[in-house]
């Protein structure tokens, strides 16, 4: 089976090369989802069975910040990669890497039918980008949050807001689980339990600070990333 991964060189796109055989995963010199132009040519050449589209710009700052590139890469690439499947590979299966942060982060614990809410831009564009991956016949939405295996990239973390985080590595097991069960529709990947984001960073980086809320200017955050599942297993976060 013939893999393409968009996103390649990322903290879970970096994983996904590990754990799924006969990967394609071009540079984005090789291939630039934001020219509708060089992905219809990209799948005119390449016989693609599975798209896994995990690129994204996904600081919330920047993508607030920059409104124009978070739409252009979040929404215009997946739409891009959306209509060459229509276009050349209908048969082409296809699974967006979605967010947590599509809900508002008020309750917590969102399963794969509640409802989404966005709380900022860059969570608004993942939903959009949701939108768009369910015009496809054979596609699979993964909301998830994880976090690298590498030192935190922060000198502090946040105590008070919460997520049912997993390593990227647990998440691409995951996500070829779920491959493997063909499963359809949205699926949530998530951890067996709910940590804060301190509790999570504390587990590579034993210096790094706390820090709450208040103390943090910008964009309006998600607080509470938590999700449930109704459709798949619950994972422990391990290191």
């Amino acid at each position: 089976m013939s893999v393409l991964i968009t996103g390649g060189s990322g903290i879970l796109g970096t994983e996904l090369k590990k754990v799924f055989p006969d990967v394609i995963a071009p540079t984005h010199k090789e291939l630039d989802i934001c020219d509708k132009n060089s992905v219809f040519d990209f799948f005119k050449k390449k016989d693609i069975d599975l798209v896994i589209h995990a690129a994204a710009v996904t600081k919330v700052r920047l993508c607030e910040e920059n409104r124009e590139l978070a739409m252009n890469v979040n929404v215009n690439g997946t739409r891009n990669l959306v209509d060459a499947i229509i276009e050349f590979k209908k048969k082409t299966r296809f699974i967006y890497i979605s967010t947590a942060c599509v809900f508002d982060g008020h309750s917590g614990m969102y399963k794969e039918k509640s409802i989404p809410y966005p709380e900022n831009f860059y969570a608004l564009t993942k939903l959009l980008g949701e939108y768009e991956v369910k015009k496809l016949n054979n596609y699979l939405i993964v909301r998830t949050n994880f976090v690298s295996k590498q030192k935190w990239p922060y000198p502090k973390a946040f105590t008070d807001r919460f997520g049912t985080y997993l390593f990227s590595n647990q998440v691409a097991e995951g996500l070829k689980e779920v491959e493997n069960a063909n499963l359809k529709g949205f699926v949530h990947i998530v951890g067996d339990r709910k940590i804060s984001m301190f509790e999570i960073a504390k587990m590579t980086t034993p210096e790094v600070l706390p820090m709450t809320i208040n103390e943090y200017s910008g964009p309006r955050l998600t607080m509470d990333m938590t999700l449930d599942t109704e459709c798949w297993k619950k994972y422990s976060i391990s290191l």
